[in-house]
């Protein structure tokens, strides 16, 4: 006999998926809690250079990543350098799909900038649609120690010179790391300091072996090329 007590449907939801640690343990956090449907993922794509936007991840390895995670893989292309109101179009055109397929809300990793969330919900309300920020105020310092210890791997891919010593371009997000940053540089790189690549975690089955390739500075910043790591490399 059919249970008349329904479970009420979830909300379809889906994650402003970056390739970073914050969007992989926003993700993390909602299938957790089981507040939400996630059916989906989607990212801007910078289809010059076909690499993830300021993360500069290779849009290959994003789909690896993304196949990781088991769900679908929305790119959202734009131009470089992109005006704000291209960005603004593409994203306009990503929401109406979003829509199309009955999500109504987006799960963001943001911590603590009230710009940037302003910004989010004052563009998604356009598009009748809802953000939502799991990670939100949380203290960034005790978030990165429970990322670690949960199992998230992750690698820096970009430094703001200005900010943190190109040095750590390339390097694991690690306790060592967080150790060795200065005091004034969020120890989740919140505020630009850094960007990184999720490559384990509870979110990821299986993990995404990489390597570190090519460390370059362009356009003020220095980047750390990723690579997918075959399995002869693994065993070397």
């Amino acid at each position: 006999m059919q249970n008349s007590r329904k479970e009420k449907a979830r909300p379809k939801a889906w994650v402003a998926w970056s390739s970073g640690k914050d969007s992989a343990w926003a993700l993390h956090n909602v299938w957790r809690e089981h507040g939400f449907d996630v059916v989906g993922l989607f990212t801007t794509v910078n289809r010059t250079h076909s690499r993830v936007a300021m993360h500069a991840v290779r849009e290959s390895l994003l789909e690896i990543q993304a196949a990781a995670t088991g769900l679908p893989l929305v790119k959202v292309p734009i131009p470089s350098p992109c005006s704000n109101e291209v960005y603004e179009q593409a994203m306009e055109a990503a929401m109406a799909r979003a829509r199309e397929e009955g999500v109504r809300h987006i799960i963001f990793g943001d911590l603590f900038l009230e710009d940037i969330r302003a910004y989010r919900e004052k563009q998604l309300a356009k598009c009748g649609m809802i953000p939502v920020f799991p990670l939100w105020l949380r203290d960034t310092r005790l978030l990165a120690e429970r990322m670690i210890a949960g199992g998230l791997s992750a690698i820096l891919t970009c430094v703001d010179p200005r900010r943190l010593d190109r040095s750590f371009a390339g390097r694991r997000f690690d306790h060592e790391l967080l150790a060795a940053l200065p005091r004034e540089v969020d120890p989740c790189g919140e505020n630009g300091e850094f960007h990184t690549f999720a490559s384990a975690g509870p979110m990821f089955r299986p993990a995404i072996p990489v390597t570190v390739g090519e460390i370059v500075e362009r356009e003020g910043f220095i980047f750390a090329d990723l690579l997918p790591q075959t399995a002869a490399e693994r065993s070397v």
